[in-house]
């Protein structure tokens, strides 16, 4: 699952798109989804905005629909890609040490009141191709910790959040190259409707009856209590151990309010929490990994005794080492996550390059920190009883795609007896 990530790197002015009237209707529908479905927005309760200067239309839909439904307050973050890459293009190396503290203490201070919040990414997979990775690592070393206590709030679902998505002209392009700029916007922005519901006559009664079939499926694997996953594809043969008392996850999350919420939109996963020291073998990426402006494929991770040994990737290598050395947990598992490869997503046939998207194509996993709600009492442990528990800690979470319709998952019962899970891809009935 995505994490609440602060999209804070860079601001600027924005430029408003030209919308149809039928765009613009559906924009409507999608914030509306937004907030009742993603963020499930209470009347009194503030809300927290993550936004891009590409996504000036939708938000400031999900702004006016906010103070509708009785919000008292809606702060907006803005960041501009073309501002980003002019800093880490020209900024001098002492710049990537300045980070926007104000905002983290914004951000803190909202949610320790109960602000709920949405992201809505619009993200360029290359934005920062061509920059020096150094300045991102320095710059994540400085941003990460001043964020530690949102997160901390946020992955333990004690408030509201959503992570989302919105067309703009440089993702349509990565997705759709050779066609006119406008068609691929279009097309992208056809997929992302899709992707959430929205072509479905009652999008909301659409989203409750996806929620039911997660629900069952998490059900079906907390009923099983396995001590293990085992995960094998061509170049993939993983044995992920899981946490002691792991809860399956997914679907609809509830704050300690008792108010649902979809962390992220769209979604198809149901997951649960690796034990930090229980992965070993060998697993190779199924797609592209899109991190922060920065393109990372054909990757393979080796796992010793929870920790990756071997790290090797034929584009990107600089910048899956930066994940891989934010900190000691970055090289442990903090989630794994099973999709079926008949996901509405993986049904396009499309590589979005956008991991909110492309993870809901596939099985994953991710190297970082773990969720506290995915264990029993999680969201009430101390550090100390997480990591007895075997849930990693990190500064970071970074989703990466292992499934297909060439996977197989097994389920490792405690006796050490196999059954499977999985075939081709597919759950097993």
């Amino acid at each position: 699952m995505i994490q609440p990530a602060a999209r804070l790197l860079g601001q600027g002015c924005y430029h408003a798109p030209v919308n149809t009237s039928q765009h613009e209707s559906r924009l409507r529908r999608y914030a509306d989804l937004l907030l009742k479905v993603g963020v499930n927005l209470q009347p009194g309760q503030k809300l927290v905005v993550r936004t891009s200067t590409e996504s000036v239309d939708l938000t400031r839909l999900v702004v006016e629909g906010a103070y509708k439904l009785g919000s008292p307050y809606v702060e907006v973050f803005w960041s501009d890609e073309g501002v980003t890459r002019t800093r880490f293009m020209h900024a001098p190396d002492s710049s990537f040490e300045i980070v926007p503290q104000e905002n983290a203490q914004a951000m803190i201070r909202l949610a320790k009141e109960g602000a709920a919040s949405l992201s809505i990414a619009a993200d360029d997979p290359d934005n920062l191709a061509g920059t020096d990775p150094k300045r991102m690592a320095t710059y994540l070393k400085n941003w990460r910790p001043l964020l530690k206590p949102y997160y901390e709030i946020a992955m333990s679902d004690g408030i509201a959040w959503c992570v989302s998505a919105a067309a703009s002209p440089a993702w349509a392009r990565r997705v759709f190259p050779g066609i006119p700029e406008k068609q691929a916007v279009e097309k992208l922005w056809d997929l992302i409707f899709k992707a959430v519901r929205l072509d479905a006559d009652d999008p909301v009664a659409a989203w409750r009856s996806h929620l039911d079939r997660l629900s069952t499926a998490k059900a079906r694997l907390n009923d099983k209590n396995y001590a293990a996953l085992r995960f094998r594809a061509p170049g993939t043969d993983l044995r992920v151990g899981l946490a002691e008392g792991h809860l399956w996850d997914g679907g609809s999350s509830r704050t300690p309010q008792d108010v649902s919420f979809v962390a992220n939109m769209p979604t198809e996963e149901v997951f649960t929490a690796p034990h930090r020291e229980r992965v070993d073998g060998v697993v190779r990426a199924s797609k592209p990994l899109a991190y922060n402006g920065n393109l990372i494929d054909d990757f393979e991770l080796t796992f010793e005794g929870g920790v990756v040994t071997k790290a090797v990737a034929g584009t990107g290598q600089a910048a899956l080492d930066n994940i891989l050395s934010a900190d000691a947990g970055a090289r442990r598992l903090g989630e794994v996550a099973l999709v079926p490869a008949s996901s509405r997503i993986s049904r396009t046939g499309v590589l979005f390059y956008e991991t909110l998207f492309d993870e809901n194509a596939a099985c994953h996993i991710a190297l970082g920190k773990a969720y506290a709600v995915t264990v029993k009492g999680g969201a009430n442990m101390n550090q100390e009883e997480k990591l007895a528990a075997g849930l990693n800690d990190s500064l970071t979470h970074v989703d990466f795609m292992i499934g297909s319709d060439q996977m197989d998952v097994d389920g490792e019962l405690p006796s050490g007896e196999l059954e499977p899970v999985m075939r081709g891809g597919e759950w097993v009935d």
